[in-house]
């Protein structure tokens, strides 16, 4: 591993049947993820509060079954260990910490993991390990580097070219204040919004997302998820544009500012990748803090 209740159920004996079991009508309003990730929401005693009804692929065991009991109970003592270290760490922040090529199970895949707090309660989320830790944050610096010499809109444009050469997306759009920029790989039916509502991470349009169990919670922690699935509605806009799948990062300069990057084919989710575009604009907004510097 890379380290960057009211009452218990009982197990039943296989998936199939309580799934059976507990089916029921989809709500409008229930909370769901998209079907590229799963997601645990924990207490701060790490007590399974829900979990996305696809666990039982990560797992081996019912979403149902879960519910009110310790996540040590379903996880290598290892792998629960080294969480805690990470959650300890993140106690007080508000940063997203990530652990990669993690084994939870006895099964041999290997996941990575992105692990925050929402409003009391902590969130895990898994998506299969890309297995090639360090291949996106080794080119950050050089792409950084890059833009010494450049000011103005010379530095918005070069931004956004990087931030395409480093996720590999067909189209990204920067966006600072009133000031934006596009890179783009072909045309697209219509411009990048970034006022619609998404997530950090949108993998495919076109996915039917999952739901949480218990559905209809009142809560919003798990709007902060990554992989949260994004309304109906916004993902019409995207498909109406021709995107297939997003990756957005936001950054602090004089303006709020953000980075969209658009693809047109489905893109598997890879908490990495998000890490390192969250350090490029990082490293972005200042230099764009030492270009305004320099016209004072």
């Amino acid at each position: 591993m890379v380290i960057v209740g009211i009452g218990q159920r009982g197990p039943m004996d296989n998936v199939q049947e309580l799934d059976a079991l507990i089916a029921e009508p989809r709500r409008e309003d229930s909370a769901r993820i998209q079907a590229s990730g799963y997601l645990l929401e924990l207490s701060l005693d790490w007590i399974v509060l829900r979990a996305s009804e696809n666990i039982h692929h990560l797992l081996g065991e019912s979403h149902v079954t879960l519910i009110d009991e310790p996540l040590g109970r379903f996880v290598h003592n290892q792998a629960l260990h080294d969480l805690r270290n990470l959650f300890s760490r993140l106690s007080g922040t508000t940063g997203i910490g990530r652990a990669y090529g993690v084994r939870l199970t006895d099964e041999p895949d290997l996941v990575d993991i992105a692990f925050q707090l929402s409003d009391g309660r902590a969130l895990l989320e898994c998506v299969p390990s890309t297995g090639h830790f360090g291949e996106y944050f080794g080119t950050v610096g050089g792409l950084i580097a890059g833009l010494a010499s450049s000011r103005g809109q010379a530095l918005l444009d070069g931004g956004a070219r990087r931030m395409r050469a480093l996720t590999g997306y067909d189209r990204v759009t920067l966006v600072c204040g009133d000031q934006r920029s596009e890179s783009s790989r072909g045309a697209f039916a219509s411009g990048s919004d970034l006022s619609t509502d998404l997530p950090e991470i949108v993998a495919d349009c076109d996915a039917e997302p999952v739901a949480l169990f218990p559905r209809g919670e009142e809560d919003d922690s798990v709007a902060a998820a990554l992989l949260y699935a994004p309304a109906p509605s916004a993902l019409d806009e995207c498909r109406a544009a021709g995107v297939r799948a997003t990756l957005r990062v936001a950054f602090d300069a004089d303006g709020q500012g953000a980075f969209r990057c658009d693809s047109r084919t489905v893109r598997e989710p890879s908490f990495e990748l998000h890490a390192a575009a969250e350090l490029f604009a990082q490293l972005f907004a200042l230099r764009l803090d030492i270009d305004r510097m320099k016209d004072r």
